[in-house]
């Protein structure tokens, strides 16, 4: 007998290499959302501010609400496919859903518990590089090692009480 797709004590939890690619595949969506969400700040900036003023200085480097901005965004990316439907497109590629452990959707509670676990990696990172100046190849290592460490011992699942589960292939129907 399958296992059902909405059974998650019938279905494997994701590994490690299937998680990675999934959020590599997530990562290029995202950046692409990204650079049309800044687009969209800095189109809002110079009919603020005036077109040779936005150019002259750019009033969004290191500003702290464009960084929450930002933030939002990413949140707003995986929390929106989290609660509705339980994939992104990556984890849809891959068969990847995250469910709670009855096998239920999550909630935008766990959604935003899971967002913010699962990026306990951007710490170290940013820390090693702007505190001790770092650069930036060496703090993204330290970033990435602390990803993977996350990643194995499933700490943004336990975190969020959520599984990350395989489901099946579907087979294709006859004709």
């Amino acid at each position: 007998m399958a296992p059902s797709r909405s059974d998650p004590s019938t279905l494997p939890l994701a590994g490690l290499l299937r998680r990675l690619v999934a959020i590599g595949y997530d990562c290029l969506l995202l950046a692409g959302l990204l650079f049309v969400a800044t687009a969209l700040a800095l189109g809002l900036m110079a009919i603020l501010v005036g077109d040779p003023a936005a150019q002259a200085n750019n009033a969004l480097s290191g500003n702290p609400f464009f960084r929450t901005y930002l933030l939002l965004v990413c949140f707003f990316f995986y929390g929106g496919f989290w609660v509705y439907g339980g994939q992104t497109l990556g984890m849809r590629a891959w068969r990847l859903r995250v469910c709670r452990r009855d096998g239920q959707g999550i909630d935008w509670w766990r959604a935003l518990l899971r967002f913010l676990v699962a990026g306990l990696w951007l710490v170290p990172m940013i820390y090693l590089h702007q505190v001790f100046k770092l650069e930036i190849g060496l703090s993204l290592g330290a970033g990435f090692a602390c990803l993977l460490l996350l990643l194995a011992l499933r700490v943004p699942d336990r975190i969020s009480e959520t599984d990350l589960v395989v489901l099946p292939k579907l087979k294709a129907p006859r004709k």
